[in-house]
Order: C-alpha cells, then sequence, then structure tokens
C-alpha cells in the first residue's frame, strides 16, 4: 500500500526487529547441548531459528525431533534458563532508542507487537532503555490468534487510539508482515532480522524493506517529521 496520510502510531515486532535478543538465545542453545553431551554448533545455527520461538531453537540446538519423548523436559529446562537471565544479553538494536525518542518528539505513539509471551516480553522491555516506554505491549496472552493473524496488531492500535491505516508496523518475519497488511497497516520489513538461511525480505512483499536498524530509523524519521 501507499502512505497517503499522517502517522498516527508505530510498531513493531520485539525479537529482531526492536531488539537484539539472539545473544541470550545462542547462550542458552550452547548450554543445553553441553548438559546433553553434544558437542558445539555455530552460533549462527542457532541465530537463524529465534524467529520460530523455543520450539525451533531447541530442534535447532539439540537436533531433535518435537515429538522426541525428552523434548518438552528440554523445552521447559530452556524456558528456565531464558527466564533466570532474561534481558541480560540483549541490547536494543542501534538507533532505535533514538527513533523512540523522536517519535515522542513527533507526537507519534509507540507499541510493541510480539508472539512473545508476556511473562517474557514485559519484564524484557522493562529493561530496555527506551524513553517514554511503550504505550502498549501486546502479546499472545492478550488475543484469539497471534500474528499472522492481524488481531493483535488492531489491539495495539485500540489501546493506543490510532487508526491503523495510519499506523506503520515493522517486523523481520512474514508473518508480521502479513499480520499489518491484514491489519491495514504500512508494513516495514526488517531485512536485519533473523531471517531463515536463504531468506530474502524482499520476497514478503512488505511496503517498504530496512536493510539496517539505521536505515529503519531514517526512513521513519522522515515519515513523521
Amino acid at each position: 500500500m501507499s502512505l497517503n496520510t499522517s502517522i498516527e502510531c508505530v510498531l513493531f515486532d520485539l525479537d529482531g526487529t526492536l531488539i537484539d535478543t539472539a545473544p541470550e538465545f545462542i547462550h542458552i542453545g550452547l548450554q543445553l547441548r553441553a548438559e546433553a553431551g553434544l558437542p558445539p554448533i555455530d552460533a549462527k545455527t542457532i541465530w537463524h531459528s529465534v524467529s520460530n520461538g523455543a520450539i525451533g531453537m531447541v530442534k535447532t540446538a539439540l537436533e531433535m525431533p518435537a515429538d522426541d519423548p525428552a523434548f518438552e523436559q528440554w523445552r521447559q529446562r530452556f524456558l528456565t534458563l531464558y527466564e533466570a537471565g532474561l534481558g541480560d544479553l540483549s541490547h536494543p538494536y542501534p538507533e532505535l532508542p533514538e527513533l523512540v525518542a523522536g517519535l515522542h518528539k513527533a507526537g507519534v505513539a509507540w507499541g510493541v507487537v510480539t508472539n512473545k509471551l508476556s511473562r517474557f516480553a514485559l519484564p524484557l522491555m522493562n529493561k530496555m532503555p527506551f524513553d517514554p516506554a511503550a504505550g502498549a505491549v501486546v502479546t499472545p496472552d492478550h488475543v484469539n490468534q497471534p500474528k499472522p493473524d492481524p488481531e493483535s496488531i488492531l489491539l495495539a492500535c485500540e489501546q493506543l487510539s490510532c487508526d491503523p491505516t495510519e499506523t506503520l508496523f515493522i517486523g523481520d518475519h512474514l508473518r508480521d508482515i502479513e499480520a499489518g497488511r491484514g491489519a491495514g497497516c504500512f508494513t516495514i520489513a526488517a531485512a536485519y532480522g533473523y531471517l531463515a538461511p536463504g531468506e530474502t525480505a524482499a520476497s514478503w512483499q512488505a511496503d517498504a524493506v530496512a536493510e539496517n536498524s539505521g536505515e529503519l530509523a531514517t526512513m521513519i524519521l522522515g515519515m513523521v517529521s
């Protein structure tokens, strides 16, 4: 879609778009391998699986199918380790705290729409140096259908009193772009996020593509200024 209106709101996916959480997941994945008596693997292998959630990362880290009898035990171990060190190794992508400050100066609301459960998403956001804090953080706990369904984006727009057609939605996965498109938002693909090997953000047919977070910040500030 083309953007022929002013921007009221900017919504971000969390992992791989707003915050780089991969260092934590790589650390946990390698720890699980050590506990399982497996040799280390290339950190990039785990990095590519971050967008697939705990199930995907455990499958990748341990090279174990989800129907293995021991899989659920390892998944719970993964979540326990993640919660214990939540946010310790994560950080916002470069220039995004400054982008948030610029949005506030321009009178534009901002929020987060994620498929990460609130048990993890809210404490993580509380540790990050965004000022002001997000006006809305919508997680799967708050909706009947998570992304790629547009319900969570529409809820965030409602909470921020924003029109979805005057909202930007940014994400690093096809499901983000599908959800944003379904909600009627202008979509931006974060090509710097956790894409699978060989995957290209251009194939998602977003309205725009940002190759890095600095480009994203410049793009959005240009839209709201």
